[in-house]
This record gives C-alpha cells, structure tokens and sequence, in this order.
C-alpha cells in the first residue's frame, strides 16, 4: 500500500473508541476507510479468516467496504480517523508498525481538536496528510532502501528479480530474502505483485488504457496472468473492477 501518493478527499470525523475487554463486534460494509492507532489496550481484528493485532506498536488501515470481526482482548483507547480518498486505497486490513507513536497520537489530538471547534478544512487535511507522510517514512531499514527504491522504478519490468533486488542492496538473496520477509511480512515476489495490482486499480478507474496495455505497464508477463492475479486479489475481473470504480471525466 502506498500511502504517500493518495489524495484525500474527505476527513470525516476524529473519534476515540473505548473497547471494552471480552467484548466482540462485527463491522459490516464499512462506509470509509480507517486509520487506527492505540494510546493503550489491545484489539484484534479477523478478516478472511486471518487476525490482526493493533496495539500502541502499530497503526491499522480498516478497508472502505470492509467486513470484519473486532474481538477486544485488552481494555483500552483507540483514536481513528475516518477518511476517503480519490482512489482505491486497499483491500483487506493492514497493520504497520511504528516507531514515532507518539507524534501521531499528538497529531490525531490535534485534529479531534479541530473537529471539536470546527477548525477549517485546510487544517485538518495539513495535519491528516502530516500523519500519513509520519506513515510512510517509519520504521524502514536503511539495508532495505534501495531495494523499495528499484521496486519503485521497476515495478514495470516484469524481469525485475529478487537478484537484482538484493545486489542493490550489497547483500547475498537468501539473506535479503530473510530480511525484507521478518519487516515486511510477506516475500519480495508478493510485495511487487501487491504493488504492481494497486498501480493497475488505478490505471482501471482512471479508464485511458487498455487492459493489455495496463498489464503491461504494470510489469505482467501476459494479459492472461495479469487477469488471473488480479482476480485472485480483489475477487474481480480486471473488466469488472473498471466498471465498478471508473472515474468519470469533467
């Protein structure tokens, strides 16, 4: 997920949760999408079958139309933020975990602030995408920089390897393998793919290019294996997705 590149398009509220300890409930077709942080506590949301544990160690992104199951296993406070954006952002659940907790509960108290005295909508969005840069920028190992900087250029290159990855990083593949694995949670394989599928939900809504020409684009090998992947991702076709989320012109 590529927080540093959304546009926002709505902040619609600033709220924090008492969860309750032994308390369970479900979400159902969440209505925007959520950024949760944790002043204490603990929660674990469960989606598809996989749970995710959000405590002061991390921030969770809750998907816009998501279902999910909220099972709270510690009592404590936590601050979300309710927010829309000009294109599909995720999925599924996503937990990051953190370094500089405190200056974004300091900002997320800054803006239910604002919400309290009606501050101006240029405020809340200057903070909000404060947060979100706070996001992006924590918690990334400087061996692993260079790796997110060639995926970031070659995500396009469907002969982009883990090879090339790890000689960008002066480092042997099993090792950088090993590592981007324990800090990102998935394989370098799954990171590109998961980042080649965000950059084609984009170009889908954005309606200009062709399916095959968006394949690739996005560093597919073939239409037929970018279709497949996709609708392994998102329980669409890649016809189906544009028709849902096409954005219309001016």
């Amino acid at each position: 997920m590529k927080l540093d590149g959304i546009t926002v398009t709505e902040v619609k509220s600033a709220v924090t949760v008492y969860a309750e300890r032994g308390k369970h409930y479900q979400m159902r077709n969440r209505a925007l999408y959520g950024l949760s942080l944790c002043i204490d506590g603990q929660i674990t949301y469960i989606q598809n079958g996989r749970e995710y544990v959000s405590d002061r160690g991390c921030a969770v992104i809750l998907p816009k139309g998501g279902e999910y199951y909220i099972r709270k296993d510690k009592t404590g406070h936590f601050p979300l933020i309710n927010f829309d954006c000009l294109l599909p952002l995720c999925d599924t659940i996503t937990v990051i975990p953190l370094k500089n907790t405190e200056q974004l509960i300091s900002g997320y108290k800054r803006l239910e602030r604002l919400f309290l005295f009606d501050g101006s909508r240029a405020q809340i969005f200057s903070i909000f995408y404060g947060m979100l840069h706070g996001l992006c920028s924590d918690d990334v190992p400087s061996q692993l920089r260079g790796a997110l900087r060639m995926i970031r250029g070659r995500y396009g290159d469907f002969s982009l390897t883990n090879e090339d990855l790890a000689a960008e990083c002066n480092m042997s593949e099993v090792y950088f393998r090993r590592l981007f694995k324990n800090h990102f949670g998935c394989s370098p394989k799954q990171f590109v793919i998961e980042i080649r599928i965000q950059k084609a939900k984009q170009l889908l809504s954005e309606g200009a290019l062709s399916v095959s020409a968006i394949s690739e684009r996005c560093g597919f090998s073939s239409t037929y294996h970018f279709s497949r992947l996709f609708k392994q991702h998102t329980g669409l076709s890649p016809s189906e997705y544009r028709r849902i989320n096409h954005i219309n012109e001016i």
